[in-house]
């Protein structure tokens, strides 16, 4: 056995023999199919998870003029929201946010007749989402709640009074504030009636990291994510602005 310099972190790889490395797989492939049980085990338990009746309006600014959050469903008894980080003075769209969405237009097809409908929701003004949506060449769904209690209601965006503090209520806790906006995902259901609506789950943080197919390749290339904190994804950049 010999060791190879990856150049990846501080670590070496053993180089060993075809029947070396498969008894290695092959052990690794049991943890694999375990982690896989152990998947479908915590999907399930996502699925019994109570539900909470939506008792508040809330609206939001589309291309098509203002929406309720019955109006998002676009006729589907599901909807999956993703929260975008783009506050209302910024001028752009926060890169890793961009990183995840980069994925969301191929999925659309297979959602909407799946009776899933899948859109993002920022506080800027919808004429800022127009302009970098266009930049970014994307053609999902996307929607501004300027003006709406709606992204402080599912702790996304940071109050004055958190801001003020620099504490801020995400992810179920109460820590120090990283800034005005922060990344989550929520879902809701929608009755047959049409007319009851409520929040299934939310989800915020790495949660996120489930939507980005990018992160599922590098998890099997020989480097891995090669980032040093995956609390903050510094190598990313919008996809217009990597160099070459």
């Amino acid at each position: 056995m010999v060791k190879l310099s990856t150049g990846a972190g501080n670590e070496d790889r053993s180089v060993v023999t075809q029947s070396e490395w498969i008894a290695a797989r092959t052990e690794l492939l049991r943890k694999e199919k375990e982690f896989t049980k152990l998947r479908d085990e915590l999907n399930r338990q996502r699925h019994e998870l109570p539900w909470e009746r939506i008792e508040k309006e809330y609206f939001f600014d589309g291309p098509s003029g203002k929406q309720t959050l019955g109006d998002l469903f676009d006729g589907r008894s599901q909807l999956i929201i993703y929260h975008f980080m783009f506050g209302p003075e910024w001028k752009e769209g926060c890169p890793s946010c961009s990183f995840l969405a980069d994925h969301i237009d191929g999925t659309l097809a297979h959602l909407n007749h799946h009776d899933v409908t899948l859109l993002v929701v920022s506080r800027a003004p919808l004429s800022k989402l127009a302009v970098f949506k266009k930049r970014m060449g994307w053609h999902f769904p996307w929607v501004s709640s300027f003006g709406s209690d709606f992204n402080f209601d599912y702790h996304v965006s940071a109050t004055k009074e958190e801001l003020g503090k620099g504490q801020m209520y995400y992810n179920y806790r109460v820590f120090k504030s990283r800034g005005e906006e922060q990344p989550g995902i929520s879902v809701f259901y929608r009755d047959q009636k049409g007319t009851d609506i409520f929040h299934t789950y939310s989800s915020y943080a790495r949660g996120g990291d489930l939507l980005i197919g990018t992160y599922n390749y590098l998890d099997l290339a020989p480097k891995g994510r090669n980032e040093i904190n995956p609390e903050h994804i510094e190598w990313v950049r919008h996809h217009d602005q990597y160099d070459g």
